[in-house]
């Protein structure tokens, strides 16, 4: 039965969300506006208490969608397109973001917890400061609203029923046809990082907003300067949180993806860097104005810039324009129409308040002495916007094609091929210069240097910068000078600023949030250095064979093929193939996958025996268990001098709408991570091709051999159940028990014969793995023997890749440290804007 209540209620409130935050907009508006303090109290009153009711509205929303989530309401179209009864609870909440309306209504939660909290420590500001994020919110809001105005698509709600958005016959004939399951959260979603990156990364787009609806506040209530202050701790946060989910998805995408990178250069990714580094620019320029009051104006369209970049990166990314040419952008959904006029709703505010106002702006003719901090922190914004652009141009490609296309002007321009390797070529250089500016910046931070000090200054950190330079380049054997360059910039970056730190006294410790933010910087770029510059490739194929003319030369030469229970040497290790193994519900570990007989259910199996693990059994023979169906791990025993050094699962799945699909496991060194992934593996959609059946007689206990491997016939004894089939009192079943002994690993085949309603018969058993299928066709008790069926096809194996990436735990800890660094300086601004408040 469809239930349609809850849809209908979700529905209203949405049209709750759209309308009271328009509402609160026009209150706080008017608050703003009005000279009388009575009404301009009793508006901004009208105004929180409207925002109070989006906030509750915004809630409900939320809690209705997951509610039809959690409940396997697949009569809905966004449960059905994004979950599945399988999914354990965190993946059902990750599917609540996976679509387009489930990721703006995060964004629109996260912007209400912002909005909130400034409602209660703005004071003087909350008006405008709240008009802005109402209005924001309204805009945010009518993307999911999913109404037509005068034939005229407004949003996409997530409270669609199935019927209503597909035109399939079946509904015609049953209007109540629900499906028995979803189709499932994207197999590459299917990551516990993917319940927290979301989540931050919008947080981090939502942050956005707060220093830009200052901004606004200011030149709408002429405050010219004053809007710096409580903007720049914000500022600092919002950097903070949009670099947090950043360096998450490049971890997801370490480890859930196998290209063998934590970025890629990939248009989405792009958009989301780009608003970054801006908004990083931002940051500087308005430290610049604070400490001199000097780059007001460039702090300003800083900020906008950060702003209108994130609305920017949301048209890229959810408006269809990028086509194939992203692997992250999200289907489009007929709102680009809607995204552009958001974006240029907020573009032509801008532009009109910074106008109206820009003769009035402060500004200072002082010049700028080379020797002064202001020069420095300006020469590294300058090249933060440099490095943004140089991106920005190349991802907007599709975008001028578009846009050309809408004046009947064909385009074909394409982004790059080599997309890494054509952005990585100029963000090098731009990295070398902040890693410098970052590092030289710091001394003429805290006191205007003088010529005659600069050389005392920097003479110690640029001697143990070529002292310890030289040693790494000599060691790691670097010979590329761009590599070269960068790996000095970045640690005359660290000892400089260590060198600042030193300086510091214990009471005035909380200062040093740029100097340890930029240590954490300057190693996060060694660490990628050496992680992405010199990974290497240490499964070559050394056979002197194509493994297949229908595999890519990338394949053929960089992959090595492992036959299950061979050894195969690879570099400095020998690897050995053991099988295909599952992971069962509410048991750890990784179990054989042939232990076990699918069910009707592709995430329920039946456990073929008993399940022994550490002399205990965990599951009885004949058990159904819970699996996560979509993957398979593929058992690699890495052995050094014949011992055991250490077992990977690198796991694959075949998807029927992605084809295979595969993430790496990774064996973590302190210098190094190997990282493993499987490249081909049989297709399960080709038949099988068995040879000719071979038939032999043997007594128990006797040899035999097939397929290579030595097979035993160690029991035959009678059975009383058998699966499929019921068995009468007169019928007769046989088991017999065959061991099969590879080297390594040991195979077990269980072959019926049967007599059922007076008719013979067998039922083989398949040994996909050894690539056996043994039937037993014939007893002959006066011999005290049996007739087995041999047939024989290709044993199961996997061809795999393996990467060494030097030095990575130097980036993961860089990460930690640019975030204490964030930490410290968030403190500290906050703690300088509460003082003043006071005051």
């Amino acid at each position: 039965m469809i239930n349609e209540f809850i849809g209908k209620a979700g529905h209203l409130f949405v049209i709750i969300t759209f309308i009271s935050a328009l509402y609160a907009a026009g209150s706080y508006l008017w608050a703003s506006i009005v000279k009388d303090e009575i009404s301009k109290k009793q508006w901004q009153k009208n105004g929180r208490i409207a925002f109070f009711i989006h906030i509750g509205s915004v809630f409900a929303t939320a809690l209705t969608l997951f509610y039809i989530i959690y409940n396997h309401h697949f009569e809905y179209h966004y449960a059905y397109s994004h979950s599945s009864k399988n999914l354990p609870v965190y993946y059902m909440i990750a599917s609540f973001w996976e679509g387009q309306e489930g990721s703006f209504l995060l964004w629109i939660f996260w912007n209400c917890v912002l909005g909130l909290i400034l409602i209660f420590t703005s004071r003087k500001w909350e008006s405008p400061l709240m008009t802005v994020f109402a209005l924001v919110e309204a805009f945010l809001a009518s993307m999911i609203l999913g109404v037509m105005i005068f034939g005229v698509k407004i949003g996409s709600s997530p409270f669609l029923l199935l019927r209503d958005v597909f035109d399939d016959p079946i509904f015609r004939i049953n209007p109540d046809f629900i499906p028995a399951d979803g189709s499932g959260l994207n197999p590459l979603l299917q990551n516990y990082w993917m319940v927290i990156h979301p989540p931050t990364l919008f947080f981090g787009y939502a942050s956005t907003l707060v220093p830009f609806a200052f901004l606004m506040a200011g030149l709408w209530q002429k405050k010219y300067k004053e809007w710096i202050r409580p903007a720049l701790p914000w500022t600092i946060f919002s950097i903070a949180t949009l670099g947090l989910g950043k360096l998450m998805g490049a971890y997801w995408a370490y480890e859930t993806l196998n290209f063998g990178g934590y970025w890629n250069w990939d248009p989405v990714e792009n958009a989301v860097y780009i608003p970054w580094i801006i908004q990083v620019a931002s940051l500087h320029t308005m430290i610049i104005f604070k400490k001199n009051n000097t780059a007001l104006k460039t702090s300003m369209i800083l900020v906008i810039a950060t702003f209108l970049f994130v609305l920017y990166a949301t048209f890229l990314t959810r408006s269809g324009i990028l086509g194939n040419a992203s692997v992250h952008s999200f289907t489009d959904l007929g709102l680009n129409g809607q995204l552009l006029l958001y974006l240029l709703v907020f573009l032509a505010i801008s532009i009109f308040l910074l106008s109206i106002r820009w003769k009035d702006i402060p500004t200072t003719e002082k010049e700028i002495s080379t020797y002064s901090r202001e020069f420095w922190i300006f020469m590294g914004a300058t090249t933060l916007c440099l490095m943004g652009f140089q991106v920005l141009i190349p991802t907007s490609i599709p975008v001028f094609n578009a846009v050309l296309g809408w004046f009947g002007i064909e385009s074909n321009m394409a982004p790059p091929a080599d997309q890494v390797g054509f952005y990585t070529k100029f963000q090098l250089w731009g990295a070398i210069l902040v890693a410098i500016l970052s590092g030289t910046g710091q001394f003429f931070f805290w006191k205007k240097m003088e010529k005659s000090k600069i050389k005392e200054a920097l003479l110690i950190p640029i001697l143990l910068t070529l002292v310890f330079s030289s040693v790494i380049i000599m060691v790691m054997k670097i010979q590329n000078l761009t590599y070269i360059l960068l790996l000095t910039a970045a640690l005359y970056s660290i000892i400089a600023n260590f060198k600042i730190l030193l300086g510091f006294k214990a009471a005035n410790i909380h200062l040093s949030g740029g100097s340890v933010a930029h240590i954490g910087l300057a190693m996060m770029l060694i660490g990628i250095l050496f992680s992405s510059g010199y990974s290497k490739v240490v499964s070559l194929n050394q056979s002197g064979l194509l493994y297949s003319r229908d595999l890519s030369d990338d394949i053929n030469r960089e992959n090595v093929l492992l036959f299950i229970d061979e050894t195969r040497k690879m570099n400095d290790y020998e690897l050995l193939y053991k099988g295909q193994r599952v992971k069962i519900d509410g048991v750890g570990g990784y179990l054989k996958k042939n232990h076990f007989d699918q069910t009707k259910e592709s995430h329920k199996v039946v456990a073929k025996e008993d399940i022994i693990k550490n002399d205990k059994v965990i599951i009885q023979k004949g058990d159904t268990v819970g699996i996560r169906a979509e993957n398979t791990y593929y058992e690699i025993e890495y052995r050094k001098e014949g011992k055991r050094a250490f077992t990977l699962y690198p796991r694959a799945q075949v998807n029927p709408s992605m084809g295979l699909v595969v993430s790496p496991a990774i064996r973590r060194a302190v210098d190094h991570d190997l990282y493993t992934h499987v490249s081909t593996i049989p297709d399960p959609e080709v038949e099988v091709e068995w040879s000719e059946p071979e038939t032999i007689s043997l007594r128990g206990g006797e040899q035999f051999f097939v397929n290579d491997f030595v097979a035993v016939l160690e029991n035959v004894q009678r059975v009383v159940e058998v699966d499929g089939i019921s068995l009468n009192e007169n019928d007769v079943a046989v088991e017999a028990l065959v061991q099969i002994y590879g080297k390594n690993e040991t195979f077990t085949a269980r072959p019926v014969f049967i007599i059922h309603n007076n008719m013979v018969g067998n039922i083989p058993d398949i040994v996909e793995e050894a690539g056996v299928k043994i039937a037993l066709t014939n007893i002959n008790p006066q011999e005290g023997s049996y007739e087995l069926n041999l047939q024989t096809t290709q044993k199961d194996y996997i061809i795999m890749k393996a990467v060494e990436k030097p030095l990575i735990n130097i980036l993961w800890l860089g990460t930690l440290i640019l975030m204490l660094g964030f930490i410290m300086a968030i403190v500290r601004r906050f703690n300088e804007f509460r003082k003043l408040e006071v005051q």
